[in-house]
């Protein structure tokens, strides 16, 4: 066994995906005890289904290790301190699951535009009782945070003759044809006064935690949906629940919330203007294939020396 490049991977199940890994030397483990033969010399560390505390233990007792993949998306469970702080390379999963979030955020604004709540319901009742519904071509999308997941959104609600806004830290020096303005965050409540629905996509940091608050939902059309599929800390869950409770908004369709898993008895349950996904909006037949495909593509890029992809900035937390 080559030991430089051995894997270790931290994984608390038996997932059919690190049959995968063939091929590749690897050592499989849930706990630190796991590793300790294999950690001395491995440069190499998959996170699959581990913990920050497991991450944290088994990168201290790895010194040779210059590469974290995680298989997830969003990072900010995993960023402790000393890791942040250290050269190892950390790349993560962006893009696997962009285009089933994509295909969650029109879905949701559909849900809203043509009221199917009020169908299904009225279908159970066996209510025959035609009612108004919204096109959607024409209406104005702003999405907060434009990376791969608000790439995927526009690209799908621009093909339904949708107008797109979009909120990126650094405005592009080109322009994209999918996007008619670009905002910078600090104009974030004058791009949402003008939005019909708002799809928020941003990974959650410490600039982005409760960045949609009272104050933004105060900004927003009353006929305003908004719609989550980036990190639920990024929404005030307190705020969100007024602003649906009081009519601020028309309503919400969320993947992700605050405090997960939403405890039982929560108003995010009982509101008739929400569309509740429990963070499953990307859970396809094949993601965790597609998710150690990825990886099995970086470590080709690894064993050769060529550059990785997804690159994370680990201060800026994306």
């Amino acid at each position: 066994m080559n030991s430089g490049k051995t894997v270790l991977v931290l994984a608390g199940g038996n997932d059919p995906q690190l049959a995968m890994l063939e091929g590749v030397p690897h050592v499989v483990g849930n706990d630190a005890v796991a590793f300790a033969g294999a950690a001395k010399d491995a440069e190499v560390i998959l996170n699959w289904s581990g913990s920050r505390e497991l991450l944290h233990d088994v990168l201290a007792m790895s010194p040779r290790v210059t590469w974290v993949h995680t298989r997830w998306a969003g990072l900010d469970s995993l960023l402790f301190p000393e890791f942040v702080e250290s050269d190892v390379t950390l790349t993560n999963g962006r893009g696997v699951f962009s285009t089933a979030l994509g295909e969650f955020a029109l879905a949701a604004i559909l849900y809203f535009a043509k009221d199917f709540r009020r169908m299904i319901r009225n279908q159970v009742a066996e209510i025959w009782q035609p009612f108004d519904v919204e096109e959607i071509a024409g209406k104005t999308v702003g999405i907060v945070g434009y990376g791969d997941i608000g790439q995927a959104v526009a690209t799908r609600v621009r093909a339904m003759g949708m107008k797109i806004m979009a909120l990126k830290r650094h405005v592009p020096e080109k322009p994209d044809p999918l996007v008619e303005r670009f905002y910078k965050p600090e104009e974030l409540r004058p791009m949402l006064a003008g939005c019909d629905y708002v799809v928020v996509a941003a990974p959650l940091t410490d600039e982005t935690r409760h960045m949609i608050a009272d104050g933004e939902f105060a900004a927003m059309k009353t006929s305003a949906v908004i719609i989550n599929v980036g990190r639920g800390p990024v929404i005030e869950d307190a705020a969100l629940v007024r602003a649906l409770t009081e009519k601020q908004i028309k309503g919400a369709g969320l993947d992700v919330v605050e405090h997960e898993p939403l405890p039982s008895g929560h108003s995010l349950y009982k509101l008739e203007n929400v569309l509740l996904s429990p963070h499953c909006a990307d859970n396809t037949a094949d993601w965790k294939a597609q998710a150690m495909r990825f990886f099995l593509e970086q470590y080709a890029r690894f064993e050769v020396g060529e550059p990785l992809k997804n690159v994370v900035d680990k201060r800026r937390g994306y």
